[in-house]
């Protein structure tokens, strides 16, 4: 299998979602520095890579960003930095696993996109509104926001979960977490605001997912029934075989199958959230493991 076909394996392969965000993240990044290099080349410095990133990242002008609404989805797959990306992803990488684990792919993705449309609004707000940032032009790129939101959003949710760093050995991801947000607020008054108060918008997202989650209220619904809709229009159609003297036994064999694979009620996949918050993952029974894996391919 050639390097392209292993792309184009993990892009569409099902239940992929952490290695396809990480993989799009990556692609943007090559992509944008072999832009970056030509453009150096050819004009001998003249023109950089910003004329690419007005395209892309986020403006702080709303009169801009009408002419350029997709910004806002855009802007969290770019990276002209590496050790912004490599931060970046590696730690989407390590919280992501968590989310991807107990709540599965979809909302993992939920919890990027909103995370980062709640960055882009926090930051478009500060920027148009706060004196101190008021007409200071500003572009705002990175998957930061989107990141933070699943920090938050993991550490919610298992709070007591620990990782181990090096020279300080095992740390509860609440406390990263709480590290994270403080080290944001601390840099609003540096060289990156705009970035810092996307971040917050982030955990901000990602806290409130989680306590929503738990209430029985998926905030992620809008986000998973886009993806649905688009996936369906790249697809295209779908071709329904059926076979003379079968019509009927599919859909009771179906439902025979369905039967045996029940999705568990909304109270009870509640009390499951409530025990990970309380005791952590591995409190879980198997049953318990495995219902809670079943609800989440929702």
């Amino acid at each position: 299998m050639s390097f392209l076909d292993d792309i184009r394996a993990t892009l569409t392969r099902r239940d992929n979602a952490l290695s396809q965000l990480l993989l799009i993240n990556v692609l943007v990044f090559v992509v944008l520095l072999l832009i970056r290099v030509t453009l150096y080349l050819v004009t001998a410095g003249r023109l950089d890579i910003t004329l690419v990133l007005e395209w892309l990242a986020v403006p702080s002008g709303p009169w801009t960003l009408l002419t350029r609404p997709w910004t806002l989805l855009t802007y969290a797959f770019v990276h002209t930095d590496f050790f912004h990306i490599l931060f970046n992803l590696l730690n989407l990488y390590w919280f992501g696993s968590l989310v991807r684990e107990y709540l599965g792919d979809r909302k993992l993705v939920s919890l990027y996109i909103l995370g980062a449309l709640a960055g882009a609004a926090l930051y478009l707000l500060a920027y148009n509104f706060v004196p101190v940032f008021a007409g200071r032009p500003a572009m705002l790129y990175g998957a930061s926001a989107g990141v933070t939101a699943i920090i938050l959003g993991a550490a919610t949710l298992l709070p007591d979960y620990t990782f181990s760093i090096i020279f300080l050995g095992p740390v509860r991801i609440k406390y990263i977490a709480a590290v994270v947000v403080i080290i944001s607020i601390a840099g609003i008054d540096g060289g990156n605001p705009g970035g810092e108060i996307a971040h917050l918008g982030g955990a901000l997202l990602g806290f409130l997912f989680i306590k929503q989650l738990q209430r029985g209220r998926d905030l992620g619904r809008p986000v998973q029934a886009i993806g649905d809709w688009v996936g369906g229009l790249l697809s295209g159609p779908r071709l329904r075989v059926t076979h003379r003297g079968g019509a009927a036994a599919a859909p009771a064999a179906s439902g025979a199958r369905k039967g045996t694979l029940p999705k568990p009620e909304q109270e009870d996949l509640d009390a499951i959230l409530d025990k990970i918050s309380r005791s952590g993952y591995e409190s879980l029974s198997k049953d318990e493991k495995q219902r809670l894996f079943k609800a989440s391919q929702k």
